[in-house]
């Protein structure tokens, strides 16, 4: 049987570890002599008890470190050293750059201060970023040649035309640039109602649950008449006039314009006619403010062929009639109406008018100058036993590629970003309701989502969504200035006044960010989109002088029969 023997254990009693090789008392079998113990710590790599690459020369003075001489093993034939061939470094050092291609360009200041790196201009990144613009420009040239014939000029022809042609005759008396109309401001008191026309209908809150899933068509209503008369045609205006009621006359469509005016990009026109101490804010037959801007303030080129369904005329067109259709489909059905003191002013009797209410505001403007204003509310809901009044637009969608955000896939999700998206689109139309809808004191403001059924068919359009807001906290979100709002008026109003008595015109520069302010002659603008002749006992008369000598202000305001626009 074969036996196990425990080895002796040395003890040490000097301290931790073997026996110092040199004492007496050392027992270790098989250990070198002449070799000191040499304590490592943990942290140390192994690599170091048998280094093969280290030289014990001192590279100063030739001399050999005695430290280092219990690990010089390479004298030793025992220990077989692998061949140094057979091992590679990999470099890790970056390429050489070469001697030929884009060129260094130093820093003159290099002598000066040499621990500063020398500038390169990457000539392949500026190559490619002009190769880059070269592709974008012939796409979009092939894109507008595909879209309309080859016959397309560029965004510039239509947004540099003005909205009314400057006539030689005409006479240029002022112009103010946009940039003052933001250091102005003006606070007005709250207005009193003098008289509410018209009837309401109530809202239908079923349509505040609509969304892309479940969206509803938009339909039509043709028996139902839409009216956008001026100021000077409307008779509750004329009647307030010559009771002295106030001293400047508009409706809230034209003030809404001036208050926005530094949003503009197209050109419009307000006429102006300063009648005895009254100032009338008026707009043309057929002018520009009857119908919706869309993407106005838009980077993206639109088709300038008037005939394109997505021409900025043609697209404007049909945001009217989509408003129009829009603002009468999201009531209830055979529900109550509310009646206010008089009816619509502007209907025969037993004519189908459209759910709409005026009320005829004046506001304080000076010591001795009111305004009066004819603004428009299209609804009303009721909240415990609380009547709030609604104003109703829509916001319409026509082609993605254009907006770069399709509503149909964002409505839901990501309703922010769509509304951000109409907000750098459609800046000046935004404000402009928000601002009739302050106007109106409105209790909220309801804004439709409306897109065409196919980006090619602009007769059929869906509802996708209704989203409510309250005017004034919506005002502060798209950064529009109350104060500044009025300031603008008042200002506008102040230069006005300084007139004398005629016919003027404040046209918004077609090129520069500035309105001007010509005089024109008494009859500019009456034969304007005339489709037939009036008959003689309805055409505009001279102005009739009264017994103290004084023009009759309901003759000179142009005394016509209500004008209406129907659907």
């Amino acid at each position: 049987m074969v036996g196990f023997e425990i080895a002796a254990v040395p003890y040490n009693p000097d301290g931790w570890g073997p026996l110092d090789s040199s004492s007496n008392n050392a027992v270790l079998p098989n250990h070198p002599t002449n070799i000191p113990f040499a304590p490592f710590s943990r942290s140390d790599k192994l690599g170091r008890i048998a280094d093969f690459t280290r030289n014990n020369q001192n590279p100063r003075n030739n001399r050999v470190n005695p430290n280092d001489s219990a690990f010089d093993f390479t004298g030793d034939d025992s220990f077989a050293a692998d061949d140094d061939a057979s091992f590679r470094l990999v470099d890790g050092k970056p390429p050489p750059r070469p001697k030929f291609g884009p060129k260094w360009r130093f820093n003159q200041n290099y002598h000066n201060n040499r621990n500063q790196l020398p500038q390169r201009r990457d000539e392949e990144v500026e190559a490619k970023k002009r190769e880059a613009e070269r592709d974008r420009a012939r796409r979009d040239r092939l894109y507008n040649l595909n879209r309309s014939g080859g016959n397309n000029p560029r965004r510039e022809a239509a947004v540099f035309k003005s909205s009314v042609d400057i006539q030689p005759e005409w006479n240029m008396l002022d112009q103010i640039p946009f940039s003052t109309f933001s250091k102005l401001s003006f606070s007005v008191p709250e207005p009193e109602d003098l008289l509410m026309c018209g009837g309401l209908e109530f809202y239908d809150r079923t349509y505040d649950r609509i969304s892309p899933k479940n969206e509803r068509r938009l339909e039509r209503f043709k028996n139902r008449n839409f009216f956008k008369v001026t100021t000077t045609d409307d008779p509750v205006i004329r009647r307030l006039a010559n009771e002295d009621k106030a001293t400047v006359f508009a409706t809230d469509s034209i003030l809404s314009t001036l208050m926005c005016a530094p949003r503009s990009v197209y050109s419009w026109d307000i006429v102006i006619q300063r009648v005895g101490n009254k100032l009338f804010f008026d707009k043309r037959d057929g002018s520009q403010l009857d119908l919706l801007a869309v993407h106005e303030t838009s980077q993206e080129p639109l088709p300038e062929a008037k005939d394109d369904i997505n021409s900025a005329y043609s697209l404007s067109v049909e945001a009217a009639y989509i408003n129009q259709n829009f603002s009468q489909q999201v009531l209830v059905r055979e529900g109550g109406k509310v009646s206010f003191d008089e009816a619509n002013p502007f209907a025969s009797e037993g004519e189908e008018v459209a759910s709409v209410g005026y009320r005829y505001r004046r506001w304080k403007l000076d010591n001795d100058m009111y305004l009066v204003a004819r603004c428009e509310v299209q609804s009303v809901v009721e909240v415990n036993n609380t009547r709030s009044f609604l104003t109703l637009n829509a916001l319409n969608e026509f082609d993605p590629k254009y907006s770069g955000v399709e509503w149909r896939r964002k409505l839901e999700t990501q309703r922010g970003a769509v509304l951000a998206t109409e907000l750098k689109n459609n800046a000046n139309k935004l404000a402009k309701w928000t601002a009739q809808s302050i106007l109106a004191s409105a209790d909220m403001m309801k804004l439709g989502y409306v897109s065409r059924v196919h980006p090619r068919d602009h007769f059929n359009h869906v509802i996708l969504a209704v989203v409510g807001y309250k005017p004034k906290e919506f005002a502060t979100q798209i950064n529009l200035n109350v104060s500044n709002m009025w300031g603008i008026v008042k200002s506008i109003v102040d230069l006005c006044m300084k007139l004398k008595e005629g016919k003027y015109v404040l046209v918004k520069d077609p090129i520069k960010p500035q309105v001007r302010i010509y005089e024109v002659p008494a009859d500019a603008f009456e034969n304007d989109y005339v489709e037939e002749p009036l008959p003689e006992d309805e055409q505009v008369q001279p102005p009739i002088e009264n017994a103290d000598g004084t023009e009759s202000i309901t003759e000179a305001t142009n005394d016509v029969e209500d004008t209406e626009i129907k659907a």
